[in-house]
């Protein structure tokens, strides 16, 4: 068999593998909708379910690549996070976010290394890597039960924020710490410092680089898809450029989503593209945790996991115990420190809604072959992330409801959708009040649609006035929408000054600064 034939049946297999993974997740996601009582489990757990009893029935659906699970998985899921969390409610929660980003990961890894050192067999040098695969929260399922469940916007603020930037630190703290067993790294705190920030140094500024760069790039065209392919490219290409200068890839990726999706978004990109590209990384982003997901049960080796039970359990309870101390410790600091206090259900909530992953299964997954330790650095975080997604993931919505932290949200998403579709009607109505006449048509026709347009106009806007009534609060929501939409404005239009050549560069937003005022005032 010639090597070209080789080749051509290992590209075969390959596809025939990622159409069986795809088949699965999409039918999982169908099943899942049609029936009422799959409706109470998200979507990503019932995945790892599924994937365990194909693991179980010895059913394995792709081998993965080591080499490949981080340049392959990460950037996407963290592109698409950093580009939808809003700059500004970052800016309002920074400080608990980078506390538990940064101090939590060390506190995570130091405890759950040490434990696992002193009450097991396993040396330190590999408990290290293990406590950085799991210092890497993942809520995905954990986030978009509180959207379904109208959770607080700061709640969810708050544990998206911390796993975009964890994500970073664990992933840079991992390949700090991979070389130490290996032979090639002595510990040594002023060397891990030094190389820690010239990590997260070059990430920062490459991702900067080409953040802006694609931003002030997409002011000159306004062509929808070549801007939706630029995204793309910017997430793989700044991972794999930033990892090969010696930076932190993780880090670049977040710096691009979140330059991209807050400032190159709204002066480069008018207000189709945007929903395009938000619709594209939406797919991407499911396309990408329902392989993960279904893989991390399919991966599965019950045998294996057998074995290493003793380590499974210590490493759990260290998981537990040290998010505790991190979530509530830095929490009360935090709430001493700023204006804008965590609550203790919601702490409550951050610490029981601190899964393990797909980041940390990539993690794991990417250990070199050649390390001794590596079986068992996987069967641990395999075993922690299945208690965390299982246990914790399927008991959120109880402990949410408990606490008493299902809020307003989807009456908020409803009042939104109100607000939408007034505006969308009132255009239609300005543009056949505005509209030539085609002689072609009786003036009775357009008479009847415009009545059409009107009883539901007055429709929506009783119900508008209803919500108002009942819920005051809501008027501030309709205030930011205006507050948004001028903003907008004010950015396309700079933009399509540049596109058609009346000015040479973009200038600083006027307006946000005077609402900002104004608000205050």
């Amino acid at each position: 068999m010639s090597l070209e034939s080789t080749a051509d049946i290992v590209i075969k297999e390959n596809l025939e593998q990622f159409l069986v993974v795809l088949s699965v997740s999409l039918t999982v996601a169908t099943v899942s909708r049609i029936f009422s009582w799959f409706r109470q489990i998200p979507y990503t757990l019932l995945l790892v379910i599924v994937g365990l009893g194909l693991a179980f029935i010895d059913v394995r659906l792709v081998n993965l690549s080591p080499e490949l699970i981080l340049e392959i998985f990460l950037p996407p899921l963290l592109f698409e996070a950093a580009w939808n969390i809003r700059w500004r409610d970052l800016k309002e929660n920074w400080f608990p976010i980078v506390l538990f980003a940064v101090a939590g990961v060390i506190i995570s890894i130091l405890g759950v290394s040490l434990a696992l050192s002193k009450f097991t067999d396993l040396a330190l040098p590999i408990a290290l890597l293990v406590g950085a695969s799991l210092s890497a929260t993942d809520p995905v399922s954990v986030v978009a039960l509180f959207r379904e469940l109208g959770a607080s916007k700061k709640l969810t603020i708050l544990m998206e924020g911390e796993s975009l930037f964890n994500d970073g630190v664990a992933v840079v703290a991992f390949l700090l710490l991979v070389g130490i067993p290996l032979g090639t790294d002595v510990f040594s705190i002023s060397d891990t410092l030094a190389s820690f920030f010239t990590f997260v140094g070059i990430g920062i500024g490459l991702g900067c680089l080409v953040g802006f760069g694609i931003s002030y790039l997409t002011q000159r065209f306004d062509i929808p898809l070549v801007e939706q392919s630029l995204t793309l490219v910017s997430a793989y290409g700044t991972y794999l450029i930033t990892e090969e200068l010696g930076g932190s890839g993780v880090i670049g990726v977040v710096t691009v989503g979140i330059i991209l999706g807050n400032f190159g978004s709204r002066i480069g990109m008018n207000p189709r593209t945007r929903l395009l590209v938000s619709e594209f990384w939406d797919f991407l982003a499911f396309f990408v945790n329902s392989i993960v997901f279904l893989l991390i049960g399919d991966q599965i080796h019950f045998d294996s996991l057998n074995d290493h039970l003793g380590l499974i359990v210590v490493a759990i309870i260290a998981v537990l115990i040290t998010r505790l101390i991190g979530i509530y410790g830095l929490g009360s600091l935090s709430d001493f420190i700023t204006k804008s206090p965590i609550t203790l259900p919601e702490k409550t909530v951050l610490w029981w809604g601190g899964l393990r992953g797909s980041v940390s299964i990539a993690l794991a997954l990417s250990v070199p072959v050649i390390l001794p330790g590596r079986q068992e650095i996987i069967d641990t975080v395999f075993g922690v992330v299945l208690f965390t997604l299982l246990v914790q993931g399927l008991t959120t919505q109880w402990v949410l409801k408990s606490l008493g932290l299902v809020g307003d949200q989807l009456i908020r998403q409803e009042y939104s959708e109100l607000l939408a579709r007034r505006v969308a009607l009132k255009r239609v109505v300005e543009y056949l009040n505005n509209l030539d006449k085609s002689p072609d048509l009786e003036p009775e026709f357009y008479r009847y649609k415009q009545e059409l347009l009107k009883e539901q106009l007055e429709s929506i806007e009783e119900n508008i006035k209803k919500f108002q009534r009942e819920y005051p609060a809501l008027k501030l929501l309709a205030r930011e929408q205006l507050q948004e939409t001028l903003l907008d404005i004010e950015a396309d239009t700079y933009a399509e000054f540049i596109r058609n050549g009346k000015l040479s560069e973009n200038l600083s937003p006027l307006l946000q600064d005077i609402l900002v005022e104004s608000q205050e005032e």
